[in-house]
């Protein structure tokens, strides 16, 4: 009589083949999962943008068109962004005027800063977007636009 020899054999290569099926399941699934995070982390970026550049936008009409943001007159004003109305003051220090106001847009929040500079004859606005206004929010994404040109 002959001796099997092959007896596990079988076993060894369903178990050979589960594991390598196993181990494609996992790449496949961790690239996806990574790319997922990217693809979000994009949308957060473009929303954050967004929302500054709305603020800026809002500013540099208020400044140009507007001529809200003067070093003389009165301090304090409203500005309507975003269809809200915003009220903003005037702060005066050492050879700098500013302007600082918040918009809430449906959950986007955006900082603005109008500064103009006596010393330098120039004005700079500064927006920062944020995709949430959630302080605590670990996914918080903030992007930035700053103008700067010459003239008060």
């Amino acid at each position: 009589m002959m001796k099997n020899t092959q007896k596990g054999f079988t076993l060894f290569i369903a178990v050979l083949v589960g594991s390598l099926m196993l181990a494609i399941g996992f790449s496949i699934f961790n690239l996806t999962f990574k790319e997922l995070l990217l693809s979000a982390s994009a949308r957060d970026s473009q929303i954050a943008f967004y929302a500054a550049d709305t603020g800026l936008e809002c500013a540099l009409y208020y400044d140009q068109s507007q001529e809200s943001f003067t070093t003389t007159g009165p301090g304090g004003l409203n500005v309507n962004c975003a269809g809200q109305n915003v009220p903003v003051n005037r702060t005066a220090g050492s050879g700098v005027y500013s302007w600082e106001w918040w918009l809430d847009t449906g959950g986007l929040c955006t900082k603005i800063e109008v500064n103009k500079y006596t010393s330098t004859q120039r004005t700079v606005i500064r927006s920062l977007g944020y995709n949430t206004c959630t302080d605590t929010d670990p996914r918080r994404t903030e992007r930035g636009l700053r103008v700067i040109y010459s003239g008060l």
